[in-house]
């Protein structure tokens, strides 16, 4: 997903194009991925997740191989549509999985284990991609990532048990699953929300790496060495989810992420100095995973019966709305700058957080009034 935040540079160099052309890679890869979740969720509900998640990472080493060989701009955006468009069946089908599995108590810690791993994923794409970048050409990533999802591909089919890769087919339409996750008034609330946040996080995250690059002339491979911080930050609030969670409860830890979000992207805008860029990295990071690992949880419950279904239009909600950040941030970056950006993206995540935060104790009132209802 991150690899080509930090190749951006190499990527206007190659190919002789600006950075608003040069970033369709990124917003391509994010419109795919979020356009199939229409797909995979229904088709993880009909045809079993694990069988998907296989057949998904096998696909992607097509599209890695293809953006490897690119020999024009157009032929790599491409590619990486290919890839976001095999890659959707992946990460959203684990999580509904997950929610299949374990009990809504346990459902945040179990997802911030998930999210460790997928953040350890971002870290090798912004720091390793612009490593190879620099030293062995911009194609060696993409290389790379055809290679590991081939085996990896190749060990989800060998290791999936046959319950897990037998699952019992679910009934209804695809369209049907839809409406009626939709038809939940929560569900909408998950996920424009989740629309939202993925405008203005990502939007300011794909350009921290190339805003070091010229802003602070930082050699490209420091410079996704800097912004990997941010993924250390989301793995240290993975291992210390649970505590956050018991301790602080939801509506506080959003409260949390959305303020530590205004500070760092803040600092990264009024930054004198690259050396600002290391804490605020890794503040955006904790706290972008405070506030995301909240959205998460609840897109899981929003329609337990359509689990895949439901968690997939999560994903895709959100990369719809990264495509659309990265879309205006590059235009207005082309043409004024990044720091004006950056405090947009502060305030608007302020905002949301706190906003989203209100709601999240609201609802918690309505299911206790509910359940106790329910209870005889």
């Amino acid at each position: 997903m991150r690899v080509c935040d930090s190749v951006l540079p190499s990527l206007e160099t190659a190919f002789g194009v600006s950075t608003s052309h040069a970033a369709q890679a990124i917003s391509a890869f994010a419109l795919a991925y979020g356009g199939m979740q229409l797909i995979f969720g229904p088709l993880g509900d009909k045809f079993g997740k694990p069988r998907v998640i296989a057949f998904s990472t096998l696909a992607c080493t097509v599209g890695n191989l293809g953006a490897a060989l690119s020999v024009h701009m157009n032929h790599l955006v491409a590619a990486r549509v290919l890839s976001g468009a095999a890659a959707a069946g992946i990460v959203p089908l684990t999580m509904a999985w997950i929610g299949d599995t374990v009990a809504y108590e346990r459902r945040q810690e179990v997802l911030a284990r998930l999210l460790g791993a997928t953040v350890f994923g971002m870290i090798a794409g912004q720091w390793l991609g612009a490593l190879l970048a620099e030293k062995l050409g911009w194609r060696v990533p993409f290389a790379a990532l055809s290679t590991i999802s081939l085996f990896t591909g190749v060990m989800v089919l060998m290791s999936a048990g046959a319950r897990q890769i037998s699952e019992k087919p679910s009934d209804g339409r695809f369209a049907a699953r839809v409406f009626q996750v939709f038809a939940v008034p929560w569900a909408r609330i998950v996920l424009l929300i989740t629309l939202i946040e993925g405008a203005f996080a990502f939007s300011a995250l794909s350009f921290v790496p190339s805003y070091l690059h010229t802003s602070f002339e930082l050699p490209i491979s420091k410079a996704g060495a800097v912004v990997a911080l941010y993924g250390v930050g989301g793995l240290a609030y993975s291992r210390g989810a649970r505590i956050l969670v018991n301790r602080l409860g939801e509506a506080n830890l959003v409260r949390v992420g959305g303020t530590g979000l205004a500070i760092a992207y803040g600092a990264l805008a009024l930054a004198h100095s690259w050396w600002v860029a290391m804490p605020a990295c890794l503040l955006a990071g904790f706290s972008f995973y405070a506030l995301h690992n909240t959205l998460q949880t609840h897109a899981t419950q929003m329609a337990p019966s359509m689990r895949g279904t439901a968690v997939s239009l999560f994903s895709c909600f959100l990369f719809f709305g990264q495509s659309i950040g990265i879309f205006c941030a590059a235009w207005f970056i082309d043409r004024f700058s990044a720091a004006p950006v950056f405090l947009g993206c502060a305030a608007g995540l302020l905002v949301l957080a706190f906003a989203f935060a209100l709601l999240v104790s609201r609802q918690a009132v309505r299911v206790g009034l509910a359940q106790g209802r329910a209870s005889p």
